[in-house]
Formats: structure tokens, C-alpha cells, sequence
């Protein structure tokens, strides 16, 4: 009777141990309160719709809040630092865009380090940018642009969301290969730029489609050229850049998430897979899609190698250009 009582007493502890090693290991557990997804750009932002929408899904899908909180500031170090730092518990995230890649080149001197202090969950979304420019620009494609801006340096002003941001670093590189000297002028976000193109204030942006297919569609502005490797899904009838005698420029943009470096693997997986999910469902396709998205949804491995080969074009980039920024 004794014997038994002990083997029925170490089935328990066997079993006690085997949750509690599910409970901490495993995503059996995760998450059991709202998790955070930090946005290091100010609200409304042209990515808001991507992070919200896969945010609701995530709420809904889970069964736990995921709440975007918004920690605008040094052109989106103060979020990413916050998040660099945060307990690696699964509970503080990182909803960032293609601009994290930029930052390292520009800004040696980080408070984090964007590969050991994060951790890549998955790229969510990916959609190319178009070249466009005011109609008082005489030029009706990418080509003529370039040759518009040869015959003079400097006369074109190119408008930016910001200095440093990937828009700025891709415009740079593009007039590096083509051999154009442009100004720039620096804007906090895409309102104001936007407005002072369309009223012919500034001479040319790299920009989203969606924040200037209505003054393309009024006249009010022109579109010169897509960004991409393939034409944009919203104006198919557009050629790309390269397809304009610019060999081997390829910019899209991407939205992804991150945890703290040092998340446990089960929760990083568990997040993935959920995203993934996201990424697969009809009405999120549709819905992005109209945006001017293309689905993503790769492995966290897939994404860190992704991030170290813009990392590695970004530094070549600034090489090249011979950018600075003031600290």
C-alpha cells in the first residue's frame, strides 16, 4: 500500500512538473494579459493601417488585447529603443517599418543594437513606393525627369517624410545611379510634404501610393515611376525604375514586428504563426491589398536575414552618397 501511495505520489509531481514546464516554456500560457505593440512613429502614419488591422486580427484570434501604443520621437528611436529594453516577456512589441534598417548606417552611436537587442518576429507586409512629382516639372516620365535634372544641378527640390527615413536614403541612392545632384527638403511625416507638393512648393517626393493616387488621378500630380522590382499592383500601367534605365534600384517598403532580444523562442514562435495566419486571411488580403500591399508573412529567420541584407545595402548607400546627418 505504501509502495503505491509513493508511485501514485511521484505521477503527481511528474504531471505538477510537466504544466509547470508547459506553463514557462511552451505558448500554452501565452498570453494571458494585453500585450503592447509600440509604434515609434507618430499616430495616423501612413503604416497605422497595416498595424491596426493585424492588431484586431491578433485580438480576436488569440482572445487577449493587443493594443498599439504610440512613442513618436528621433525619427523612431525612442520607440525602438523602448522596446529594445523592455522585459523580454513577450508582453512589449515592436510594430516598425523598412526605416529600422536605415538607422544603424546614419547613427553609429545607437542605444541599441537593432540585431542582438530585437528580436524579428515577421515581416507583415511589403508594397513599393512611387516617384512623383509636381506638374510644373516638364518631364511626363522617370527618363525626362533625369534628364530634366542633369541640365541644371540642384533645381530640383525633393521633398522627404523625414531626414533619414528610407524614403530619404532611397531618393538618395536614386539620384546617385542616375547621376542627378538634387536639394533636399526634410519634412516631419508625409501631411505637410504632401501638401506643399501638391501645391508645387517642392518638386518631386518618394511616396505611397495611397497618400497621392487621388491629385495622380485629379492632375495634381504626376507619376514618374514605381520603386519596386515589379510594377505597382495600383498602377500596373506604371513602369518601374529600373524598367527606365536604372539597373538594379529596388526599393519596397516593409511593416514587420519585433520582440526584446531574448524573447523565449515559444512565444516568438507562437507570435509568428498567429501573424502568418493573419497574413492568409481573405479579408486582410483584400483589405491591404487596396493599399497597395503584398502579404508577407515569413519566418522570424527569413525576416532577420532580410533585415541584415538592408542593413548591409543601407551602409553601402550612405557610403556612396556621402550622407550625414546632424546627431
Amino acid at each position: 500500500m505504501r509502495n503505491r501511495l509513493v508511485q501514485y505520489c511521484c505521477i503527481a509531481v511528474v504531471a505538477l512538473s510537466s504544466m509547470g514546464a508547459f506553463g514557462q516554456g511552451s505558448t500554452g500560457a501565452y498570453p494571458s494579459r494585453p500585450v503592447t505593440i509600440i509604434i515609434p512613429f507618430p499616430a495616423g502614419g501612413s503604416t497605422e493601417l497595416e498595424f491596426r488591422s493585424y492588431a484586431i486580427k491578433l485580438s480576436e484570434n488569440i482572445g487577449r488585447p493587443f493594443v498599439l501604443d504610440y512613442k513618436a520621437g528621433a525619427g523612431s528611436m525612442v520607440g525602438t529603443a523602448f522596446v529594445a529594453k523592455a522585459p523580454p516577456d513577450g508582453y512589449t512589441l515592436l510594430g516598425t517599418t523598412s526605416s529600422f534598417s536605415a538607422l544603424p548606417s546614419l547613427y553609429p552611436s545607437l542605444s541599441y543594437d537593432p540585431i542582438k537587442d530585437l528580436a524579428p518576429i515577421a515581416m507583415m507586409t511589403s508594397k513599393s513606393s512611387l516617384v512623383v512629382a509636381h506638374p510644373s516639372v516638364p518631364a511626363k516620365n522617370l527618363t525626362e525627369f533625369i534628364a530634366y535634372g542633369k541640365t541644371s544641378p540642384g533645381r530640383i527640390n525633393h521633398s522627404t517624410s523625414g531626414a533619414g527615413g528610407a524614403p530619404h536614403l532611397r531618393a538618395e541612392w536614386l539620384y546617385h545611379l542616375s547621376g542627378v545632384q538634387a536639394t533636399f527638403v526634410h519634412y516631419k511625416g508625409t501631411g505637410q510634404m504632401t501638401l506643399d507638393l501638391v501645391a508645387g512648393r517642392v518638386d518631386s517626393a518618394i511616396t505611397l501610393p495611397t497618400l497621392v493616387i487621388p491629385y495622380i488621378k485629379s492632375g495634381k500630380l504626376r507619376a514618374l515611376a514605381a520603386t519596386g522590382a515589379e510594377r505597382n499592383r495600383l498602377l500596373p500601367d506604371l513602369a518601374t525604375v529600373m524598367e527606365q534605365g536604372v539597373p538594379g534600384y529596388d526599393y519596397s517598403a516593409w511593416a514587420g514586428m519585433f520582440a526584446p532580444g531574448g524573447t523565449p523562442g515559444a512565444i516568438i514562435n507562437r507570435l509568428n504563426a498567429e501573424l502568418v495566419k493573419v497574413a492568409r486571411l481573405p479579408d486582410i488580403i483584400q483589405k491591404l491589398g487596396e493599399d497597395g500591399n503584398s502579404m508577407v508573412g515569413n519566418t522570424p529567420e527569413q525576416f532577420r536575414q532580410a533585415i541584415i541584407a538592408d542593413i548591409n545595402l543601407t551602409r553601402k548607400m550612405v557610403a556612396d552618397t556621402g550622407i550625414k546627418l546632424e546627431p
